[in-house]
């Protein structure tokens, strides 16, 4: 009888008992590890944890399917785990309760193998063995990341993950209005924001002026140029500071170009060419014109990250612009026609243009027709160049913020070229 014949004739909870066996033994040469690396008492290890898991598959089988017994079981086991607790808090006030977590979780998976449940018992097993040995990993990555830092990563998940779900999906008012589309807007750019911000905090202490701007233009230009206008106001390097904002200015083309690759293809396939072309033109232009020398040498202080772009407060804030942005287009449009619609496109280049061009990419080819939208995000987005000179020429010293101005407004009127398109 070869190994393949000998593997089928074995019964089934043969196979269920070497599973539990194999997974309770792997936390447990994790555990019998761990316990050999300090002096301090640890509970189990290869024999006890297989024990078990093998007492939570045993009492899962004689219950016939039912959970009383394996729950009056895993109250057991949670008894004698708390005991071990309890005499390792007597004899360190430090001690961890990490071994007895797992024994309770040995236990749980016992029973998943007798209900079939092979690989979610198997994926937990796994996870819990890494996370063990991530322990020192684990506890350094606290130290390192602020506070603020996770309260900010849960207000991410509160928006995509909480909100979203229940937001409805319908249609509403003469605009057409869709809050669940609204709120995957909010998602998405507060998702770009997030990540560029994330970007620019891991790059902190390694990056320079350029990649501030980088990474700044993609969360938001306009913030990135006031941030390097200030900046410059205290060094004397005017073609650094001043081909950085066109850096910056050149990434929302590369930000565009991604939220109408996600809202909009109709938008993306008329209008990437031309965008793509306009971010090499900002970021390569700006680059080079960095590398002209200035009369200061020295080395210029690192540029510190804006301020976390992602607050429940911004989100709220950004999805009330884009209805009544979303509702004004639509009623612009109504009564001032094509002339009031581009007038509304150049005003929004004074705040922040993300709102606006997303109504857009919301009402294209229904309540605003297809060539206007495009028109009206290039307007808006060269209107958004231009004000941003003016910000570089308000924050920075005179010499910076007069350069930023010029190559900004140059800028802004090579990016209406694209109204050919």
């Amino acid at each position: 009888m070869n190994s393949t014949t000998l593997l089928a004739s074995l019964p089934k909870e043969a196979g269920n008992i070497l599973l539990v066996l194999f997974l309770s033994f792997l936390v447990g040469l994790e555990r019998e590890e761990h316990k050999a690396s300090t002096d301090n008492y640890g509970f189990g290890g290869v024999r006890t944890f297989p024990l078990i898991g093998l007492l939570g598959y045993v009492l899962a089988l004689l219950s016939g399917g039912s959970l009383i017994l394996p729950s009056a079981g895993l109250a057991v086991v949670g008894a004698f785990l708390w005991k071990s607790y309890t005499y390792k808090l007597e004899h360190s006030p430090m001690a961890g309760m990490t071994s007895e977590m797992s024994g309770l979780l040995i236990y749980a998976m016992g029973v998943l193998v007798f209900q079939e449940q092979y690989w979610i018992a198997t994926a937990i097993v796994v996870i819990a063995v890494v996370l063990l040995e991530l322990k020192a990993g684990l506890e350094n990555l606290t130290k390192r990341v602020p506070g603020d830092e996770i309260l900010t990563f849960a207000k991410f998940l509160l928006l995509s993950a909480a909100i979203l779900p229940v937001v409805p999906n319908a249609m509403y008012g003469p605009f057409g209005f869709n809050p669940f589309k609204a709120w995957v807007v909010v998602v998405a750019v507060s998702a770009i924001s997030y990540g560029s911000y994330l970007l620019q905090k891991a790059t902190r202490g390694h990056g320079d002026i350029m990649l501030s701007a980088v990474l700044g233009g993609l969360y938001s230009s306009t913030l990135s140029t006031v941030v390097l206008a200030k900046r410059a106001k205290c060094e004397s390097h005017p073609h650094l500071f001043s081909g950085a904002m066109v850096v910056g200015s050149g990434m929302m083309y590369v930000r565009l170009i991604a939220l109408l690759a996600i809202f909009s293809t109709d938008l993306l396939r008329r209008l990437w060419l031309p965008y793509l072309a306009l971010a090499v033109i900002g970021v390569v232009g700006g680059w080079l014109w960095t590398k002209r020398s200035d009369v200061k040498s020295d080395e210029v202080s690192e540029v510190k990250p804006a301020g976390n772009p992602l607050a429940l407060s911004a989100a709220l804030l950004f999805g009330i612009l884009f209805v009544t942005m979303l509702a004004v287009t639509h009623y612009v449009l109504l009564y001032l026609g094509h002339a009031g619609f581009y007038s509304l496109a150049g005003i929004t280049g004074l705040t922040d243009i993300t709102p606006f061009i997303m109504s857009l990419t919301q009402s294209a080819k229904t309540n605003t027709p297809l060539e206007l939208a495009a028109a009206g995000i290039t307007i808006a987005a060269s209107s958004n160049n231009l004000i941003k000179g003016f910000y570089s020429r308000g924050f920075a010293d005179k010499r910076t913020g007069t350069e930023g101005l010029i190559l900004l407004a140059v800028y802004a009127a090579v990016g209406l070229v694209a109204l050919a398109w």
